[in-house]
């Protein structure tokens, strides 16, 4: 295995994902309890992002936790075909060749999609693989590969004979680019500085006149009413009247309806159901008439007066308003604040539209799903999007599964010439189960599923379902499902329906919901923003004209490339260095805080990559004093103090492993681990060994047993980072586990560490705590006064216990050799001590360092003055707040006591400092300083 001194991520991260893969170390072992999970699949559009790569570490974390559990784990991979964005994708690269999709045809297309499709699934498994994900790809599922498309069919088939699929014309979310229904997902809404124009809609009787305020002057022709409230004294006798729709001479009524607010615009608005969703549902209570004014392609129909037929709506908008003004009919224009839905894919404004389109009657399948949530069966982490999940499923409306796309799970519908519907599995099937005569001419369907209508299906018929496979009855229900809360109505909502509806019991038991990764401004990643990151450029690192490049090619609104170059020249000014893929995790895992949003800085790798380097270095160290040496443990010899103490924080540190997986806490986990790695392990416990391995006042037998105990914590320790920072782990584990006769094939296999139940020796812990305390408090003084750290030095203690001696005597090889100390002298009295000094306090004792010889006067003093000023800010803002009558008495007692212990310790380091800066300054004490 590799002893390579230096840390080298690539060339590991390269050679250990090879190695799990081709060893099978990613399927079952079909041993223990099923543990299994799904990944949300990635769409076929490219590559992954952030978003990706943050969920695939947490749910690998888990993975590989259960696995070193001994738990029979899957993590079920696979992909998604959406629809809506792979067709776009798609129809831009034969655009580039001058192929127009419509003149290929659909068969055709389909094929160019499928080629496409077979190169961004490769791309994305390459990414996942690099990221160290421990997923079965073995099983490699795929939304319209054979076996999910039957399960597709199946549940439309279904829910059509069960009369909870239907086809009726409804209002929609209206894509005029696409010319396709899309979901609420799918539009982005914007507030942009619009405008709000005031209309005079005339009387049919009498001169008189109301005035409508409206944003979307171009669909009066659609309007079939004008509504007030009926409580509006303003326009109480207005009900019941009729008013001519502008430019038309078309008549319609004033009704009341409590839903108008009074307080917008003129208090009256104009309906039009065919082109507003609030509109559309007035209408329907009042049984007005629909009328649409739009094409597909967002153009004004043969439904409007001629001159503005088949314009485009915001051309005819300006159009409408130059003719009302000069009719005198406009009244007023203001400027207006408008929320403007977008299609995320096409950048084209969404219309409410009517028309015809598929739907899933939802009400029907939403008390299982809220049941089985309230009964326990189904949890949230964190529990607040409980109440969410709930809130939404009250209120739900029927879901539109149709898309007029081609990509996609064609609709298992056809229709005969007269129009009727008929639903199966394929032609045959229908003839068969309608009886129809096999003459009768059938037309299928031009329409697509929705993706989400397979993706609801994911969690059981990536595992096999309908059929009854081996598989399907191991791992189903899943256990967890880790996902962004932007989805829990779109994906997990329907999930939990349909897995009930179908399955009879719910998909996953967890639903872990991480927050959204935004970049270190807090704003949302996109492609149009210039702001996205690929993980792997930030594993392997990327210079500032490639990343430029890769941020303003493809973009649908052109014009913003030189913007997004300016905004990454100045926050990538070097481009991106290299990370590593388990530095990025660790970021990941810190970054798991259960908030709403998590802005990603990329500074904060570097922490993360310091740490892979520490803890690389940590055992090689361990690996150079054992590998040619005995490392078995001698029962009978006393273990040592420093040995005793890693191991019970150790043993602590295993116990709280295990709650913050049980609690989905990944940033408390890897805090914890940092910190005990970096802060007790580096910073204090190899320091121990190495005085012990050095110093000859201690046996051959004690430094054995050190080695052993040594090994023993960094193998431990390994095995808990694992899930976190997987490839770093195996290579140093590799190298370890055979020096204490580990013979796993991998740390993957190996169990994760259990809690050993040591008993706690409250006095070892005091002990460690008082030498660390000592030797910080000299380092502090070193830095304070600049002394170098290879500097001998003698102390002085004051005010000390027996104890503070005993200790002294029993860690005088740690004291000597890692706080460079020569002699300790223990005064009795403090005149006994040299004239110039440096002082500070250490527990309850004070620690004086002489420093005649070591120190220039003047620099000392200008550090105690520094340091006193600091004091004094400090002490001058608590005896404010503690002479405050207020605080005394409104603050707990708890909080009063301690800012009072606060005041009492910087009054005692503020007289130390004045007492040094007076033997400093005072000429009758003198200075021995340089002499």
């Amino acid at each position: 295995m590799s002893t390579d001194k230096h840390y080298c991520p690539s060339k590991i991260e390269s050679t250990w994902s090879q190695y799990w893969e081709s060893h099978g170390l990613f399927q079952p072992s079909q041993t223990g309890p099923a543990y299994s999970m799904v990944i949300p699949p990635p769409n076929i559009t490219g590559t992954l992002h952030m978003g990706h790569a943050f969920q695939y570490t947490l749910m690998d974390a888990l993975i590989r936790y259960h696995r070193m559990q001994g738990h029979n784990t899957l993590w079920q991979v696979g992909t998604d075909h959406a629809g809506i964005a792979t067709q776009l994708l798609v129809e831009q690269q034969l655009a580039a060749k001058d192929i127009d999709r419509k003149t290929m045809g659909r068969g055709p297309f389909n094929d160019a999609v499928w080629a496409w499709k077979q190169t961004a699934e490769q791309t994305i498994a390459q990414q996942i693989r690099r990221l160290g994900a421990a997923t079965d790809w073995s099983r490699t599922r795929f939304t319209m590969d054979d076996g999910l498309s039957a399960a597709v069919q199946h549940v439309f088939i279904t829910l059509y004979q069960e009369n909870l699929i239907y086809r009726g014309k409804k209002m929609v979310n209206w894509d005029p680019h696409f010319k396709t229904a899309i979901s609420d997902l799918e539009v982005i809404t914007e507030n942009v500085e619009g405008t709000l124009w005031s209309i005079r809609y005339q009387a049919v009787t009498g001169s008189d006149h109301l005035v409508i305020a409206t944003t979307r002057p171009e669909t009066l022709f659609g309007d079939v009413a004008i509504a007030v409230h009926p409580e509006d004294t303003r326009y109480r006798h207005w009900i019941d009247q009729s008013v001519y729709v502008p430019l038309s001479q078309r008549i319609i009524p004033v009704i009341a309806d409590d839903t108008v607010q009074p307080d917008f615009g003129t208090g009256c608005v104009k309906i039009t159901p065919a082109h507003d969703f609030n509109d559309y549902d007035m209408g329907l209570r009042h049984q007005l008439p629909i009328i649409n004014i739009l094409t597909p392609d967002a153009k004004l129909n043969d439904q409007v007066p001629s001159r503005y037929q088949y314009l485009d709506r915001l051309v005819a908008r300006q159009q409408i308003i130059k003719e009302l003004s000069e009719k005198n009919l406009l009244v007023d224009t203001q400027p207006h604040i408008v929320p403007l839905p977008r299609g995320d894919r096409s950048g084209a404004i969404i219309e409410p539209y009517l028309t015809d389109q598929w739907f899933v009657k939802m009400k029907p399948l939403v008390e299982p799903a809220l049941q089985a949530v309230n009964d326990g069966h189904i949890r949230f982490v964190p529990n607040h999007w409980t109440k969410i999940y709930q809130q939404w499923l009250l209120n739900i409306e029927d879901w539109c599964i149709s898309r007029q796309l081609w990509w996609g799970h064609r609709i298992p519908a056809w229709y005969d010439p007269h129009g009727n519907i008929y639903v199966g599995a394929d032609k045959s099937a229908i003839y068969t189960h309608y009886n129809l005569d096999p003459q009768t001419p059938l037309v299928q369907d031009e329409s697509v599923l929705d993706t989400w209508f397979s993706s609801a299906l994911w969690p059981f018929s990536s595992l096999g379902w309908p059929d009854n496979t081996d598989t399907f009855n191991t791992f189903y229900p899943t256990q967890v499902l880790v996902t962004g809360f932007d989805i829990i109505f779109f994906w997990v909502a329907r999930m939990i329906m349909f897995a009930l509806k179908f399955t009879g019991t719910v998909p996953f038991h967890t639903v872990y919901i991480t927050g959204l990764i935004r970049d270190a401004q807090g704003r949302k990643m996109s492609k149009s923003k210039g702001n996205v990151i690929d993980p792997l450029d930030l594993i392997d690192g990327i210079d500032l004209d490639t990343l430029i490049k890769k941020r303003t090619q493809h973009l649908i609104q052109g014009h913003l490339a030189t913007t997004i170059e300016q905004q990454t020249r100045q926050e990538f000014s070097q481009g991106i260095e290299t990370h590593s893929a388990d530095a990025l995790r660790l970021t990941f895992a810190t970054l798991a805080t259960q908030h709403r949003d998590i802005n990603f800085d990329v500074n904060r790798l570097g922490r993360h990559k310091h740490f892979c380097n520490k803890l690389w270095h940590m055992a090689q160290f361990a690996y150079r004093q054992a590998h040619d040496q005995p490392n078995t443990c001698l029962p009978n010899i006393q273990p040592l103090e420093p040995n005793r103490w890693i191991e019970m924080l150790t043993d602590q540190t295993i116990i709280q492993a295990h709650q913050h997986f049980q609690q989905y806490r990944f940033d408390h986990l890897a805090q914890m681990l940092h910190d005990f790695v970096w802060h007790q392990l580096c910073d204090w416990y190899i320091e121990f060994t190495k005085v012990i391995f050095k110093d000859d006042s201690f046996s051959p037998e004690q430094k054995q047993n050190t080695r052993y105990h040594l090994l023993s914590v960094v193998e431990t320790v390994l095995r808990l980072l694992h899930p976190l920072i997987p490839h770093i782990t195996e290579a140093l584990w590799q190298q370890i586990s055979p020096l204490l006769g580990k013979q796993k094939n991998s740390i993957m296999t190996a169990p994760y560490p259990q809690p050993q139940q040591l008993a706690q020796h409250k006095s070892i812990e005091s002990d460690i705590h008082w030498l660390q305390d000592l030797i910080t408090s000299i380092r502090n003084v070193r830095s304070e006064i600049q002394l170098p750290p290879s500097q001998w030095i003698e102390i002085y203690l004051y005010q000390y216990h027996v104890t503070d001696q005993q200790k002294a005597d029993r860690y005088q090889a740690y004291l000597r050799t890692i706080a460079k100390i020569t002699t300790v002298h223990w005064l009795d009295n403090e005149s006994e001590l040299p004239k110039d000094i440096a002082t500070t306090t250490c527990q309850h004792f004070k620690i004086h360092v002489p420093l005649a010889g070591l120190v220039d006067q003047q620099t000392e003093i200008e550090r105690l003055n520094k340091s006193l000023k600091k004091i004094n800010q400090h002490y001058q803002k608590l005896d404010y707040k503690l002479n405050q009558t207020q605080f005394r008495e409104k603050a707990q007692p708890d909080v009063v006591e301690q800012e009072i212990k606060k005041f009492s310790i910087l009054t005692q380091q503020q007289q130390i400092l004045l007492d040094q800066l007076a033997k400093l300054t005072d000429p009758h004490l003198g200075s021995g300083i340089g002499e």
